[in-house]
């Protein structure tokens, strides 16, 4: 039978083990695992920005994240990215929402994962919403809010019928 010393030296070279797996298991679990700051994420404007973010969105919660750049509502529901190339012009569904304009990005949209866009902003602001979790719209007011302090460009959303003679 162990010792009373044998099992605390075996407790004391074990737990370090078990705090380092909780650690890594809490780390690849978090919503913001795998997620890179966007290219342009360090810019004043974005840092600003993501220090201003609310402590809810559309009903959800903000998540934590330590990502440059990035705010996460709802552990993921929401998922915001500042610090990205103002997108060219496209045929892609685009919308106003309180005075910002955003894009759909459908081709890089999967499943209820909505990838959208802010167009006529730079930095641009990229948004991914679950819309199994969260209203679009609810989520896209919320959203614009934060987004309509960014440096507007000279590009807006037109719609087809703005295009016919």
């Amino acid at each position: 039978m162990p010792t009373p010393r044998i099992r605390a030296a075996f407790a004391l070279s074990v737990l370090p083990l078990l705090v380092g797996a909780a650690v890594i298991i809490r780390e690849i679990t978090h919503p913001a695992f795998g997620l890179d700051p966007a290219p342009r994420a360090g810019e004043r404007s974005c840092t600003r920005l993501t220090h201003q973010v609310p402590d809810a969105i559309a009903g959800q919660d903000r998540t934590p994240t330590s990502v440059a750049g990035v705010a996460l509502w709802g552990d993921g529901a929401i998922v915001l990215r500042c610090g990205f190339e103002p997108p060219l012009p496209t045929e892609d569904f685009c919308a106003n929402v309180n005075g910002v304009d955003w894009v759909l990005r459908e081709k890089e949209s999967t499943g209820d994962k909505k990838k959208l866009i802010t167009y006529g902003r730079s930095p641009a602001v990229e948004a991914v919403v679950d819309t199994r979790r969260v209203a679009m719209d609810a989520a896209l007011v919320d959203l614009a809010q934060l987004a309509a302090p960014l440096p507007k460009t000279d590009r807006k959303c037109i719609n087809v019928a703005d295009t016919m003679p």
